[in-house]
């Protein structure tokens, strides 16, 4: 009978043989679990070739596999050399799939895609690999490397600081924005400000950062004036700024085009599918109310055709309702405080510590990124919902930055136990206090309150 009950015991208490941040664990989870159910009832599109919604849960499923393997492989990595030395080759990773990607390679087993007129996708062996999102997790761990590296004095090179700085972290920096333009202006943006954010949390000068944030708004006024001097030509070059350039800007004005142009022309037309997306968006956020339609509800699937990416955050509004919206926000900014913890805790390890804190403000950037976009709140940038919209590779690029948060929360794990269990009391309660307590009620009960309040020093 004991040794049931102990198993018993044992099965229940299994949490707690867990080294790292079980409220991570938590949030992974959950997005998890929100992930295959908005897979269920998302867009149809990508219902191909006679798919049913089962067989579409039954993809989503394996991914997510793939994924928690994927999180459990690297959590279950104790030794954090081995991150570190992964890390120093981010760099490199990153420079050869944009080199493949801006150069259009088309190779029987390794091809560059060209999806809605830009190319960010790597075909390998038929495995469709989104570069920019490795891009998002190598360089963060890059850095990482640098920065820590930088400061204990084992970066090779030259003698001079400043110049180690140069070749290790600046220069990397500008050839990885120059690199992300032609395919993606909002891509090039949020990486080079993760970068930004990267190399000044781990210590760079305010004169240094000063120097590379104007050669990064110089690279890019000099891109501009590049694609307004090739804009008319067969070719032109950099044509994803004048996408961008558009959008900030609104020099396409497709809602009074929409009204003006005859119902059923062209122009009509092309006004109707460029605003199609955004208006749908702001229709699922308005119908879906407080409670949202319910699970499979949605109507505006069958408007926006990336209603399971780009829009995902509309989608889950519409189909539950505010408190789900809410809800998943929730998520997200536990993720980005209980980061703050991990990496806080992480004691003198500086790499671990610019690591979590790097990937925390990733993936938790991107998701806010995504939500701001879906109520209407900036540009359309195509940035996806971390964990939960569909991509396969985006998904387990995400999941490997979630396996290590959680493989270096282990360091931090016996501290924050020690913090949690030091941190004092709201309300201390001394034996005496309660004594006096007690003797205040018995007091009262008796009718002998006045006497005992008085002895007791309070004043009615």
């Amino acid at each position: 009978m004991a040794k049931t009950k102990n198993k018993t015991s044992a099965f229940w208490t299994f949490a707690d043989h867990f080294e790292g941040d079980k409220v991570v664990w938590i949030i992974v989870l959950l997005l998890i679990l929100f992930s295959i159910v908005c897979m269920f009832s998302s867009s149809s599109r990508l219902l191909r070739d006679g798919m049913t919604r089962l067989d579409l849960v039954r993809n989503q499923f394996f991914v997510v596999l793939a994924g928690l393997a994927v999180i459990i492989v690297c959590y279950n990595i104790k030794n954090i050399a081995f991150f570190r030395w992964c890390s120093q080759w981010g760099f490199l990773v990153s420079l050869a799939m944009l080199a493949l990607l801006d150069a259009h390679v088309n190779l029987p087993f390794l091809k560059a895609l060209n999806i809605n007129n830009a190319y960010r996708i790597l075909s390998i062996a038929g495995f469709q690999v989104h570069v920019f999102e490795v891009v998002k997790v190598a360089m963060v761990l890059y850095l990482a490397w640098a920065m820590d590296a930088l400061k204990q004095g084992r970066l090779k090179g030259p003698s001079k600081p400043i110049w180690k700085k140069i070749l290790y972290l600046y220069a990397p920096f500008l050839i990885i924005f120059v690199m992300i333009i032609p395919g993606s202006n909002s891509s090039a943006l949020i990486i080079g400000l993760l970068m930004f954010v990267m190399i000044l949390l781990g210590g760079g000068n305010l004169k240094d950062m000063a120097i590379l944030g104007a050669a990064g708004v110089t690279v890019i006024a000099l891109i501009v004036g590049i694609y307004n001097l090739t804009k008319n030509s067969d070719h032109p070059m950099f044509a994803r700024i004048g996408t961008g350039v558009a959008r900030i800007f609104e020099e396409d004005h497709w809602e009074q085009q929409a009204i003006d142009s005859p119902k059923g022309s062209i122009a009509w037309q092309e006004a109707i599918d460029a605003i199609r997306q955004p208006y749908s968006a702001k229709i699922a956020v308005k119908q879906g109310g407080l409670l949202g339609k319910g699970p499979g509800q949605s109507t505006q699937r069958y408007v926006v055709p990336d209603m399971s990416e780009d829009y995902m955050y509309s989608f889950i509004i519409e189909e539950y309702g505010l408190v789900g919206g809410i809800f998943v926000i929730f998520l997200y900014v536990s993720l980005l405080a209980r980061g703050s913890i991990i990496a806080r805790n992480c004691g003198s390890d500086h790499y671990a510590k610019l690591t979590v804190a790097g990937l925390c403000l990733l993936i938790t950037g991107q998701a806010f990124l995504h939500m701001f976009v879906n109520a209407d709140i900036g540009p359309m940038t195509g940035q996806t919902l971390p964990l939960i919209s569909h991509g396969n590779s985006a998904f387990l690029c995400f999941s490997i930055a979630f396996g290590i948060i959680l493989s270096f929360s282990r360091i931090a794990s016996r501290r924050i136990d020690r913090e949690t269990r030091d941190a004092a009391p709201l309300v201390e309660m001394h034996e005496s206090t309660v004594q006096d307590g007690l003797q205040d009620l018995e007091a009262f009960e008796s009718g002998q309150i006045d006497n005992n309040l008085t002895d007791n020093g309070y004043d009615l």
